[in-house]
């Protein structure tokens, strides 16, 4: 079946992107890609003559491609697969082209979504999803201004002895361990990356803002500004990994958003920022008051009432579980509090107007798309049913006899099955095949037997 011609994007996107091919004469490449339910990006390559077919809906990829596991295998037993003949779905532009600057040919890019064939959203594609709770959120007469922070370390392209990572600053030869947060000479050390990143962000018009070290060598965040689209900001903030990494190898580095790449340095995190806005655009959180309004509170009950359930989400692999230690900044138990940084969930000290809940659970290893949707559905929650949360947490959260945050993966997986959050929020088909795929990389990574093991036993015991 021919798809050629059965779409039509909207005009803007069209307009724009036939702009930038107009001033770009030599183009060599497409990139036309969507990202898979682990955030990683999947598609193809093709001359850029192909443009004004791939505009119009002419790639096709198999729907089973948004599904396929962290090693880019088919999920055992997927509807997808074999049981639908694993046929293909329309892939839809979401955004002009852009240029990828950090390859050597000319290369565009165009992001996608994945559709039925007869046009209809593929409810497997984790963008889907975040659009549907989207949705519901405006139901209820608001919108969300979201803004992400992403944190990731700057790796050399050589590994050290036993294989392992080593950051572009390592200081293991220090006598004393340094990890230089907010040192503006980490950043004058890279400023030529630097350079370049802010260039390609501000060709794929993603809003990059500041730029700070972090607590660990190597380490660095780069926040992005705020906006009143949700699934705009998601597909902002997986452009903008894919962004770094890219730009890293054209420089002989590479770039980790990795959640623990290091057992004894800061894990990477991804945190929210969040507000509601109503139908005229006024801050709901905001009443004028330090503490904030009414649908603050509900909005902050709703989150830490459903954090456990989105755990499988907000730390999605084996290795994200090695984040969450105590005095490291990663939450610990379901807390809140003003100007916090040791609770789950921080209300920044702002001006009332900017009145906003910091959400600080997700790694940076997560898919931004999964990470918002149950961050709203959890919004939802708490303003359809009026929730009040416990008083706000001063001073040392990991210290507060609270809830803790479900700690291991398999544990995750099975609160997330057996919750009926997501009966609600999400397409329960959506939801058996997200437990498929996590399931098959769980038992994949189970059964490795890791270096400390032979280590620690293979003559030992």
């Amino acid at each position: 079946m021919s798809l050629e011609n059965e779409f039509i994007p909207a005009p803007e996107l069209l307009e724009e992107s036939r702009k930038f091919l107009d001033e770009h004469p030599d183009l060599k490449w497409i990139e036309g890609f969507m990202f898979d339910i682990n955030g990683v990006p999947r598609g193809k390559w093709l001359p850029a003559e192909a443009a004004e077919k791939l505009l119009r809906g002419s790639l096709q990829m198999p729907r089973s491609a948004v599904s396929l596991d962290i090693w880019g295998r088919d999920i055992e037993d997927s509807p997808l697969v074999f049981a639908s003949g694993d046929s293909d779905g329309i892939c839809m532009p979401v955004s002009p082209i852009c240029l990828a600057p950090w390859h050597r040919e000319l290369t565009g890019q165009l992001h996608m979504q994945l559709y039925e064939a007869d046009g209809s959203p593929l409810y497997a594609d984790p963008r889907t999803q975040l659009q549907n709770v989207v949705a519901r959120l405006k139901d209820l007469g608001y919108t969300a201004v979201c803004a992400t922070e992403l944190e990731f370390y700057l790796l050399r392209e050589e590994v050290d002895h036993l294989a392992r990572p080593v950051p572009v600053s390592d200081n293991d030869s220090e006598l004393v361990p340094s990890t230089d947060v907010y040192d503006l000479s980490e950043l004058d050390a890279q400023r030529h990356f630097f350079a370049d990143v802010r260039a390609a962000c501000e060709a794929q018009g993603i809003p990059a803002d500041s730029v700070l070290s972090e607590c660990a060598p190597g380490q660095f965040e780069i926040n992005l500004l705020h906006s009143a689209d949700p699934v705009k900001v998601a597909d902002q903030t997986l452009l903008f990994k894919r962004l770094l990494k890219g730009v890293a190898r054209s420089h002989g580095l590479r770039v980790s958003t990795m959640a623990k790449p290091f057992g004894n340095q800061s894990g990477n995190g991804m945190h929210v920022h969040l507000s509601l806005i109503d139908d005229s655009g006024r801050n709901v959180f905001d009443d004028g008051t330090e503490e904030g309004s009414e649908l603050l509170r509900y909005a902050a009950a709703g989150m830490l009432a459903t954090a456990n359930d989105a755990m499988a989400f907000f730390a999605p692999h084996s290795n994200s579980y090695r984040r969450f230690q105590e005095s490291s900044h990663a939450p610990l138990n379901l807390c809140w509090g003003y100007d916090n940084r040791t609770t789950t969930l921080r209300v920044p000290a702002s001006d009332p107007e900017a009145r906003r809940i910091e959400h600080r659970i997700a790694g940076a290893d997560v898919n931004p798309y999964l990470v918002l949707a149950a961050i709203l559905a959890g919004v939802c929650h708490g303003i359809e049913n009026k929730l009040e949360p416990s008083a706000p947490v001063e001073g040392d959260a990991y210290q507060v006899d609270s809830e803790q945050l479900t700690n291991t993966w398999g544990a995750a997986l099975k609160r997330f099955e057996q919750s009926p959050l997501w009966q609600k929020y999400l397409d329960p088909r959506f939801v058996d095949l997200f437990l498929l795929l996590k399931r098959q990389e769980l038992a994949e990574i189970g059964a490795r037997v890791t270096d400390v093991e032979y280590q620690s036993y293979l003559h030992r015991v």
